[in-house]
């Protein structure tokens, strides 16, 4: 059992208005903004149909931004909209029109790195904050300094920014700061890399990054001739491991048996180290993940959640509970690290082949309703689940506990041998009380 020990603080910061850390949650469509609230989100963070760094996402339109910040609303919750990108000649029609129908939908911020995006919103739509974003890569003090006499009341500190940093920015600038503290990590400084638009024409800053840093390469050299390829479709069949029609086949520097190399960073994970930023002064804790799943999303907000408000309860006796950890892993995509915060990653922070996986899980069900009287539940299939198979509960209301899936009904009481349809709601047997909202998940 882990002895509680008086909490000392390592880092010391001020927190100019926010009493308390806010828990910033990616929500990459309506759906996942509902879950990441109902897990414990003060805020959550989408995306329009422009000027966002996340195309590929499922994004909002007008009408389901208005939909979630009436949700939000009902949860004492806030709802930013990234426009981070930086904008070419061609981008800026139509943002006027775009930044007054964020303020109209009841936006309370977004979050912009391009300075016209920014002079713009203040002139145009003085209802919404405007946060600077990331994709700046503000590290340093007086860069912050210098935000704040812009008049803005908020900075996403660049992800390379270490304790040390924020302590002094904290230290000499009266400002609210946002830092990432779990997710993916870019390879490059953020925003800044070109491989995406070189090998696919997908421009990283207009929100159409690739991620081919995550790909996997192999190691060739150029066979004997002048011209290896004789056209642009050859090549990319090269670039993707064929061999081109034409022209001479490349001779492979590596053996059958080695992993393909891979140059992804490893994904950061504060979970372990809370007092530290709330210490330092961290206002914002944002979660980095618009494209992960719902399961993703709610499991990591659900942590957090309950983790900061231990903390604020009794700093001094805070434990951190292995459970957490173990939790944090379920919804672990990749190797995980601290990123910045305490030293600058080396080659060990680094992915160079197939990483190790985490145990995964599916979302499985959707608890929707429970009859406490007979211990059943109703549930929101959400993949494939069968009697016979282990499943885990858990809420945000501190609900956690595995069973065996027992006999399962359809709504008219036949009894089936799986819930295989989507969204289908069958009952079933459960060994402890569940809530609305509460999930259910299966090892794949």
């Amino acid at each position: 059992m882990q002895t509680a020990q008086k909490h000392q603080p390592k880092y010391t910061g001020k927190r100019y208005r926010l009493d308390k850390p806010e828990l910033l949650a990616p929500a990459g469509n309506l759906e996942k903004l509902k879950f990441a609230i109902h897990y414990g989100a003060d805020a959550v963070y989408i995306g329009g149909q422009k000027y966002g760094l996340r195309s590929n996402a499922d994004n909002f339109s007008f009408e389901e931004m208005r939909e979630g910040v009436e949700f939000a609303k009902k949860y004492g919750a806030k709802v930013f909209v990234a426009t981070n990108i930086y904008a070419h000649n061609e981008d800026i029609e139509g943002i006027e029109e775009y930044l007054r129908n964020l303020e109209a939908a009841g936006i309370s911020a977004i979050i912009a790195a391009d300075p016209i995006i920014i002079d713009t919103a203040r002139r145009v739509a003085p209802g919404l904050e405007v946060h600077l974003s990331t994709q700046q890569s503000t590290i340093n003090w007086q860069a912050v300094k210098f935000w704040k006499e812009e008049g803005l009341p908020r900075v996403v500190l660049g992800r390379e920014t270490s304790m040390e940093e924020i302590q002094e920015i904290k230290k000499h600038v009266d400002i609210e700061i946002e830092s990432f503290i779990h997710g993916a990590m870019c390879s490059s400084f953020s925003g800044r890399c070109v491989l995406s638009n070189h090998f696919t024409d997908r421009d990283s800053n207009r929100g159409g990054c690739c991620q081919s840093c995550r790909w996997k390469y192999d190691l060739f050299e150029d066979g004997p001739g002048e011209e290896v390829w004789v056209s642009e479709e050859e090549l990319a069949m090269a670039q993707a491991g064929q061999t081109p029609k034409t022209g001479v086949k490349p001779l492979p520097l590596f053996q059958e048996e080695d992993n393909p190399f891979t140059m992804g960073s490893k994904d950061m994970c504060m979970i372990a180290h809370i007092p530290d930023l709330i210490d330092v002064g961290i206002d914002s804790f944002k979660i980095e993940g618009r494209m992960k799943s719902i399961h993703y999303v709610a499991t990591v907000v659900n942590v957090y959640r309950q983790a900061i408000d231990s903390y604020m309860a009794d700093p001094d006796n805070y434990v951190l509970k292995p459970e957490w950890l173990e939790e944090i892993n379920k919804a672990a995509n990749r190797p995980l690290n601290t990123g910045f915060f305490y030293d600058t990653p080396d080659h060990e922070d680094h992915i160079y082949e197939p990483e190790e996986k985490a145990v995964p899980y599916d979302f499985a069900g959707l608890v929707m309703e429970y009859d406490p009287a007979e211990g059943t539940a109703v549930i929101q299939q959400r993949n494939y689940f069968k009697p016979g198979q282990e499943v885990e509960f858990f809420g945000p209301n501190g609900t956690f506990f595995k069973q065996t899936v027992g006999t399962i009904w359809d709504e008219e009481g036949n009894e089936l041998d799986a819930a295989r349809h989507p969204l289908q709601r069958i009952k079933m047997k459960v060994d402890h009380p569940v809530a609305y909202f509460d999930m259910m998940r299966k090892r794949k």
